[in-house]
């Protein structure tokens, strides 16, 4: 697609509005104060800071990152493909594995971080930072075009990704109604992942995350999103009792 004529790009991409995440009107509801991100609008906290540092450091929290970029990669020539173009051997991880790591461009530079799992014995779920969606999309499909072993599709607008990161975050999951694990999580080691079902729909849950504490991320269809996240919040509130 040509680019837009110069004087009108900046007044196009002044208009545009953030994207709001599947779960925007539970923050709304729930009082959060928004920050503009990588051109979302996302929740940057509920209470203070402070509050919500130590609630993950202590007990536990929950996050929304469903900014976040999913890309699947699949086809019988997956494996070999990520590994020309990711930092390390995509390709002698297990099924059910992540694995954090680079893209590069053709001459070796840095594109973005990524965690990549591998779902299957031919397919990978890409995950890239919201800022980098374009040109993480673009190099991948670049690479690409012209195999016919390889298919790469931008998933990002079909899946919410929730994160429950916190000494006790196990101990939600496990209580959530609904949600019921493949893998047993007291099984499921760091950095892997495992099929769920939450209300009869496929989850994909994830030993993984940013914040130093234990806890998990939860790939979820964008429909579904509210639910799960409402039942993992009922699992995780303190009985009045």
């Amino acid at each position: 697609m040509p680019d837009a004529p110069a004087d009108t790009a900046p007044d196009a991409a002044a208009a545009a509005p953030p994207r709001r995440s599947p779960l925007h009107a539970v923050h709304e509801a729930a009082g959060a104060s928004f920050t503009d991100f990588a051109g979302w609008l996302m929740p940057v906290r509920y209470t203070s800071d402070l509050a919500e540092h130590r609630a993950v450091r202590e007990a536990a929290g929950i996050f929304d990152i469903s900014h976040m970029a999913e890309i699947a990669v699949e086809g019988e020539g997956a494996a070999a493909f990520l590994d020309s173009v990711l930092a390390g051997r995509l390709s002698a991880i297990a099924e059910w594995q992540a694995k954090y790591t680079l893209l590069l461009d053709p001459s070796g530079g840095i594109v973005d971080d990524l965690i990549v799992y591998r779902t299957g014995e031919e397919s990978f779920l890409v995950v890239a930072n919201a800022g980098n969606h374009d040109p993480v999309l673009a190099v991948l499909a670049e690479a690409a075009a012209g195999r016919d072993d390889v298919e790469v599709d931008d998933a990002s607008d079909d899946v919410a990704l929730i994160a429950v990161q916190g000494p006790v975050s196990r101990a939600i999951l496990e209580a959530t109604a609904g949600l019921e694990t493949e893998t047993p999580l007291e099984a499921l080691r760091y950095y892997r992942a495992t099929a769920a079902r939450f209300a009869g729909q496929d989850v994909l849950v994830a030993r993984t995350g940013y914040t130093g504490e234990d806890g998990y991320e939860l790939y979820v269809a964008t429909e579904d999103a509210v639910a799960l996240w409402e039942a993992l919040v009922a699992a995780g509130t303190p009985s009045a009792s």
